[in-house]
């Protein structure tokens, strides 16, 4: 579908580097040249060997939530996925999080190493692009002000912006789909803890999504609590569906 007009006007295809910007980074990588983050190898953020070593999440996955079943069931459902309805149609993730892709994340993450948005977005790009789901928007999962100031950038953000160059989707502008109230950081907490943490915890502050397929993007799944609470608000707007994809997904 097309977007409707109202919607449209906030969301569009990320422009890429201009030749300001491309000149600056080839000054940056000859001042300071770039090192893998996976190997620490010098000449790339993300080396060709590193990239290669990063791993599928393991078949057969659950329909909707994306982990791995234990057997092919019956239906493609796990367990969980029976017993509660939910927002996000289907969460993917583009690789195990291990390493070296778990030491790229967490660098680009946590070292402020902004630059790997680059390697990591294009990965999640060439994960969507042989796939048959589509989608007419995508949307990043927003931090709330107090943790964008602390890390200077949002990752999600930086992940879409680079995903959606390499695959021509609009992306919505930040400050539509909002963090309302901060949260725990979620990797010390269990499944019922990550859910009850973030319940209510996002709104959408945008007209009606009016049927609109949205993409959600993230770094990574552990049980997909994040990416259901940014599902249910967007649902409450009018999305027709909400599907999530992520760099990396955990599997236990």
């Amino acid at each position: 579908m097309s977007l409707p007009p109202s919607l449209a006007a906030l969301a569009a295809v990320p422009a890429p580097p201009g030749p300001a910007q491309r000149l600056a980074a080839r000054l940056a990588d000859l001042l300071f040249p770039p090192r893998c983050a996976g190997c620490g190898q010098g000449g790339a953020l993300f080396c060709a060997g590193c990239l290669s070593r990063v791993q599928p999440v393991p078949t057969p996955l659950c329909r909707r939530c994306g982990t791995p079943l234990r057997a092919a069931a019956g239906d493609g459902y796990c367990s969980e996925c029976h017993r509660a309805a939910h927002f996000v149609s289907a969460i993917r993730g583009a690789g195990v999080y291990e390493h070296p892709l778990s030491t790229a994340i967490h660098r680009f993450k946590y070292d402020g190493r902004r630059s790997l948005g680059e390697p990591l977005g294009r990965l999640l790009a060439d994960y969507w692009q042989p796939r048959a789901v589509t989608a007419d928007v995508v949307a990043a999962v927003p931090l709330h002000p107090n943790r964008l100031r602390e890390r200077g950038f949002n990752q999600a953000q930086v992940l879409a912006a680079v995903f959606c160059r390499h695959v021509r989707l609009p992306l919505l502008r930040e400050g539509l789909l909002r963090r309302e109230r901060e949260t725990h950081q979620q990797m010390a907490l269990d499944m019922a803890e990550r859910r009850q943490n973030v319940a209510g915890a996002f709104g959408w502050h945008g007209p009606p999504l009016d049927g609109a397929k949205v993409l959600l993007i993230d770094d990574v799944a552990t049980t997909g609590s994040t990416l259901e609470a940014c599902g249910e608000a967007l649902m409450a707007a009018g999305a027709g569906k909400v599907w999530a994809l992520t760099v990396a997904r955990t599997v236990h």
